[in-house]
């Protein structure tokens, strides 16, 4: 009782096949916090790029103008700027194209927008399924290595002919840790899947509402040049 609890004693006295599954969790583990911080990093960015992109976009500058500045931009657009860019982009060519029905213009636009938040979306949610199955799976691979501890543990007290609790407990102790480091992989990586999937899912409302809009800006567009 005196002595405590040494988690690395007891990792070093288990069996190789417990040591294997609290390998496999330590990676899953280290694995998870990797996309953890990435994740973050990539969810506040989207978040901040929206944000910027509408108050420049709803600030009345002029569309042509904006879609130069997007476009010489390049690799360092956000996901909205890219979805105003290729909108935009398809609006111009059916525009000089001179395409008749003005329906077909927003539908073309409207069709390279959809393509654009597709793909935006997809890299918002590259890797979170690694997280859900690190959070679903992990306290069962833990479960394995602590039951097949206890198998150990019990068919070497077989051996032994008197079997006393100080001489059960550190074997026991031993398989638990199985269970104990699925659980510390398994609980971070459920939790930040739960959190960056709603995020995801804002950020996806968020460029879906900004289509919709955009698509009613490049309608009066043409209406007002049409007018003209």
């Amino acid at each position: 009782m005196n002595s405590g609890l040494n988690i690395f004693a007891l990792i070093a006295d288990s069996s190789w096949p417990v040591k294997l599954v609290l390998l496999v969790l330590l990676v899953f583990s280290f694995m998870s916090w990797v996309i953890i911080v990435r994740k973050y990093s990539q969810m506040k960015a989207a978040m901040e790029n929206a944000e910027s992109f509408e108050e420049r976009f709803w600030s009345g500058a002029d569309l042509a103008q904006l879609f130069r500045e997007v476009s010489n931009r390049g690799a360092d657009n956000g996901g909205m700027e890219n979805i105003f860019e290729s909108g935009f982009r398809e609006f111009a060519r059916q525009r000089q194209r001179r395409t008749p029905d003005s329906r077909l213009v927003i539908e073309g636009a409207e069709r390279a927008m959809q393509v654009t938040v597709t793909r935006e979306v997809g890299l918002l949610e590259r890797n979170l399924e690694f997280l859900a199955n690190v959070g679903s799976i992990s306290p069962y691979v833990g479960l394995f290595g602590t039951v097949w501890g206890i198998m150990g543990a019990f068919q070497g007290l077989g051996e032994i002919k008197s079997v006393t609790i100080a001489v059960v407990a550190p074997h026991i102790s031993e398989a638990l840790i199985a269970t104990a480091m699925g659980l510390f992989a398994a609980i971070p990586a459920q939790w930040a899947y739960n959190r960056y999937a709603n995020k995801v899912e804002r950020v996806a409302s968020r460029y879906d509402v900004f289509q919709e809009e955009f698509s009613s800006v490049l309608q009066r567009q043409i209406q007002s040049d049409d007018a003209a």
